[in-house]
């Protein structure tokens, strides 16, 4: 089997010494791949040939899509080829936005302003039919730490899930690329972290930390997803070893 490529684009906050790892080994824990391959390419790493990995898998970042940085729109022209390939891609937080971007949607500030803490996501039709999220409640907790949202989803994407501050919290485009909002890799004890980061500007929105820090809960069904995708990945995997 092909490995798993986690396209990292960021880093988890420095306060975080109570957690070990980043986004790529929480990615990496919850995908249960037995081959990974991670790709700084914020830090400027060439990404491998799409036909060279199994799935993708692209991380949140402190970055913003719509600064357009040289990294990050090379890596939106790799992801563009590799939808265009098959690969199956999950994109999640900035990798959602990027994967949007790439595919033809846009993206900017989210006009609702900041969301961050543990937000309700709930499933559209097409949710609620799509094979990544088949046999998750209709509404479930997960977590959330977002400045920048999908404004405009890609032609022909469909629209998976909501919450209340969030119209897309996830898309799918085609049956193998996938864009969240949320984070399936976030426990509760990180995303406080994310929550005391962003204290002075929830105050300054109207928010209220200590509010938000008490409704924090536990995103167990959101969790499942990564293992989800991976074997939804595996299934294509499969089936393409024997189309050839």
């Amino acid at each position: 089997m092909r490995p798993a490529l986690i396209i990292k684009t960021g880093s988890k906050l420095p306060t975080i010494t109570d957690v070990a790892g980043d986004y790529e080994d929480w990615i990496a824990r919850g995908l249960e791949w037995p081959e990974l391959q991670v790709a700084n390419a914020a830090a400027g790493a060439v990404l491998p040939p799409p036909r060279q990995v199994a799935l993708a898998v692209i991380t949140g970042s402190g970055a913003m899509v719509s600064d357009g940085e040289d990294w990050a729109e090379r890596t939106a022209a790799w992801l563009r080829a590799a939808v265009g390939a098959g690969l199956p891609v999950l994109g999640i937080c900035f990798g959602h936005q990027l994967l949007a971007q790439a595919l033809g949607g846009s993206v900017n500030d989210n006009p609702r302003g900041l969301e961050v803490g543990t937000a309700t996501v709930t499933m559209t039709p097409a949710g609620r039919a799509d094979p990544l999220f088949q046999g998750l409640p209709a509404a479930f907790p997960a977590q959330v730490s977002h400045r920048q949202s999908v404004l405009r989803p890609p032609r022909g994407a469909r629209i998976l899930a909501y919450s209340a501050m969030e119209p897309i919290q996830a898309f799918a485009c085609g049956d193998r690329a996938w864009g969240i909002q949320f984070h399936p890799e976030f426990d509760a004890a990180v995303i406080r972290h994310y929550v005391e980061h962003f204290r002075t500007r929830l105050r300054r929105e109207g928010g209220d930390a200590d509010r938000t820090l008490a409704a924090i809960a536990a995103g167990d069904a959101s969790t499942t997803l990564l293992r989800r995708f991976a074997q939804l990945a595996a299934s294509h995997d499969n089936e393409d070893r024997h189309a050839r």
